[in-house]
C-alpha cells in the first residue's frame, strides 16, 4: 500500500515538472516571436524613413517652395539673455526662541506652598514664582543665630576677663600664664564666632532657596505645578518662561550640503502662517552629523515680532550658489542623446530658419531654470516649444516672433 502511494506522488511530481517545463518552453517561444516581430518592424521603419527622405528630396528638387513649407516645423523661440542666477537649498524649519528657560530650584527642591504666576503672565527677571516649604530651614536659621548670640556673649565676657587679667599683670599681680590663657580664650571664641557667622549666612542662603525666582524676563508659557506637589524643576512638572525678544529659525540640513553651508551664508526665511518673509544669514552651524537624520543643524536669526511664536513652521531657502551674468535656459529644453546634452537653436541660413543642435555644458538647476556653463551665449535664439522630434537642419516656422 505504501509503495502504491509513493508511486502516485512521484507521478504527480513528474507531471508537474513536465508541465512547468512545457510552460517555460512556451514562454521562451513567445519571447522569441516578439523579438523577431520587433526586429521586423524596425527594419520596416528604417525602410520607410529612407523612402520618405528619398521622396522629400525628389519633391524638393521639383518644387522647393512646397517642400520647405511641408517640412518646416512650428516652434516657439526665445533669445538668450544674461541675468544673475541663484541656487537655493529649500528646507523646512521652525521658529525658536533663544531665551527659553525651564525654571529650576537652587537647592534640592521641595513641597510647593504657594504659586505666584499662571500661564500667560508676563514675568520679569528676579520675580518670585514659587514658595517652597521652609519650616525646617527657618528653624535652622533661628538655631544658628541663637548659637552665634551665645558665643558673642561668651566672647564679651572673655574679653573683659582678659583685659582685667592684663591690667593686674601690669601691676605685677598674678602670673603671665593667666594672661596668656585669657588671651587664648578670647582668640578661640573669636574664631568660633566667625564660624558661626558663616553658619548663619549659609542657613539664611539655604532659606532663600525656598523662594523660586525667574532667571529671565518673558512669558510664562507653561505652569505645570500645583500647591502640595514636589517641585524639582523637571520640564514635565515645572515652569517654562519664553522670551520672544530674540528669535531664530532652526533647520536640519542634509549632510551632502556640508561643504556648501557656513556661517554667514545668506538665507531667505518665510513664515507662511503669518505671511512674513525675512532676509538673514546663518549664524550657527552644527559640528556633528545626526546619526538618524544624517543631517546637521543650522540656525538663522530673525527679528522680534509679536505674531511670531516658538515652533511655528518656517521655510528656509539657503543660498549656496550665485553667479552674475549667467546664461540660463528652461530645464525642459535640455535633451540628451548618445553624444551628450544639447539644446536646439534657431539659425538664419539664407532665407530659411533652421534648427541646429548645440551641445552644452550644464551647471546648477533651480526652480525650472538651468545654468549653461558652455555652449550658449547671449543673443542665441533657442527653441523653447516644439523641440520634440526636431532634427538638426530641420526648417522652422515661428508661432511667436523671435525677439
Amino acid at each position: 500500500m505504501r509503495s502504491t502511494i509513493n508511486l502516485f506522488f512521484a507521478s504527480v511530481i513528474t507531471l508537474s515538472l513536465l508541465a512547468c517545463g512545457a510552460s517555460q518552453k512556451e514562454e521562451k517561444a513567445d519571447l522569441s516571436d516578439k523579438k523577431a516581430q520587433l526586429e521586423k518592424l524596425r527594419k520596416e521603419q528604417s525602410n520607410t524613413s529612407l523612402e520618405i527622405q528619398k521622396l522629400e528630396s525628389e519633391i524638393a528638387t521639383l518644387d522647393p517652395e512646397a517642400a520647405n513649407a511641408a517640412q518646416a516645423k512650428l516652434v516657439v523661440l526665445d533669445t538668450i539673455g544674461q541675468e544673475t542666477f541663484t541656487h537655493y537649498i529649500d528646507l523646512q524649519g521652525k521658529v525658536d526662541a533663544e531665551n527659553i528657560s525651564y525654571i529650576t530650584p537652587r537647592g534640592m527642591g521641595g513641597q510647593v506652598r504657594a504659586i505666584y504666576v499662571k500661564e500667560g503672565d508676563a514675568v520679569k527677571k528676579g520675580q518670585l514664582l514659587l514658595k517652597l516649604d521652609d519650616a525646617i530651614l527657618r528653624q535652622q536659621v533661628v538655631t544658628a543665630r541663637q548659637s552665634m548670640g551665645a558665643t558673642r556673649a561668651q566672647l564679651e565676657l572673655a574679653r573683659s576677663l582678659y583685659q582685667r587679667q592684663k591690667n593686674v599683670w601690669e601691676q605685677n599681680i598674678g602670673t603671665e600664664v593667666q594672661v596668656l590663657q585669657a588671651k587664648t580664650q578670647v582668640e578661640a571664641l573669636e574664631n568660633n564666632l566667625k564660624t558661626q557667622q558663616e553658619n548663619v549666612r549659609a542657613a539664611e542662603e539655604q532659606l532663600r532657596t525656598t523662594s523660586v525666582v525667574s532667571n529671565v524676563s518673558g512669558i510664562a508659557e507653561e505652569v505645570n505645578i500645583h500647591v502640595g506637589e514636589t517641585f524639582t524643576g523637571a520640564p514635565m512638572q515645572g515652569i517654562k518662561i519664553v522670551n520672544n525678544s530674540s528669535l531664530k529659525v532652526v533647520t536640519d540640513i542634509p549632510e551632502n550640503y556640508l561643504a556648501r553651508v557656513s556661517k554667514g551664508t545668506p538665507v531667505v526665511i518665510t513664515v507662511p502662517d503669518i505671511n512674513k518673509t525675512y532676509n538673514s544669514t546663518i549664524f550657527y552651524v552644527g559640528q556633528s552629523i545626526n546619526a538618524s537624520s544624517r543631517g546637521f543643524t543650522a540656525e538663522a536669526k530673525i527679528p522680534s515680532d509679536k505674531n511670531l511664536k516658538p515652533n511655528l513652521t518656517a521655510t528656509i531657502r539657503i543660498q549656496d550658489y550665485k553667479k552674475a551674468n549667467a546664461v540660463t535656459v528652461p530645464v525642459n529644453t535640455l535633451q540628451t542623446d548618445e553624444t551628450g546634452k544639447f539644446v536646439y537653436v534657431a539659425k538664419k541660413e539664407g532665407k530659411n530658419l533652421v534648427a541646429r543642435k548645440r551641445s552644452v555644458q550644464i551647471g546648477e538647476l533651480y526652480s525650472g531654470e538651468l545654468e549653461i556653463k558652455d555652449g550658449l551665449q547671449q543673443g542665441d535664439v533657442i527653441v523653447t516649444e516644439g523641440f520634440q522630434n526636431l532634427y538638426d537642419g530641420q526648417l522652422l516656422t515661428v508661432s511667436t516672433a523671435a525677439p
